[in-house]
């Protein structure tokens, strides 16, 4: 059998007829054979913006001080922040506590032992405790941080406001 389609002479016109391998089905099946979805995203290693450095003050805080705005150590996704171009020196937090918290076990949440019937129905109101470990990294930051922040007038006055955008502002053209 031929793989070319054979040409044929009809009077004065020819033209090409397929052979039985190229004609199309006269039939197909009655259920689709599943094909694997093809994935168009591509694999890339997740790098920090080029804004976000250690001491930069964002917009949503991620570290307090404690003492200035109540908000503990926690991680935030880096889509969540806007970096300014403020920055408080680090340089009194030790390399070793910075090390103990950009683990990635740090921030995951011990799970406690389930328990089912009424004592776990009776305990949701309670607040979980918090480890001394936690509390005393977080004492260690806020020590250095404070120190470096009382340095700079109406920093704290500024780490301590909230932030809000009233109507027509446009943050995308606001110099941070």
């Amino acid at each position: 059998m031929s793989s070319a389609p054979t040409t044929k002479t009809f009077g004065k016109s020819t033209r090409s007829v397929p052979t039985a391998a190229e004609k199309a089905q006269k039939w197909y099946p009655a259920e689709d054979v599943a094909q694997p979805r093809k994935v168009r995203k591509t694999i890339r290693p997740w790098t920090a913006r080029s804004s976000l450095v250690p001491g930069t003050v964002l917009i949503l805080l991620v570290t307090g001080p404690f003492k200035i705005n109540g908000v503990p150590l926690r991680r935030v996704n880096s889509r969540y922040v806007i970096a300014t171009s403020l920055k408080v020196d680090v340089t009194g937090i030790s390399e070793e506590t910075i090390e103990k918290i950009s683990a990635a076990k740090y921030f995951t949440a011990d799970k406690a032992q389930e328990k089912a019937g009424e004592e776990a129905f009776f305990k949701q109101g309670e607040k979980p405790e918090i480890s001394s470990s936690r509390v005393a990294d977080q004492k260690a930051i806020d020590k250095a941080l404070l120190a470096n922040i009382k340095k700079v007038e109406f920093l704290a006055s500024y780490l301590a406001s909230s932030f809000s955008l009233r109507k027509g502002d446009k943050p995308h053209e606001m110099v941070w």
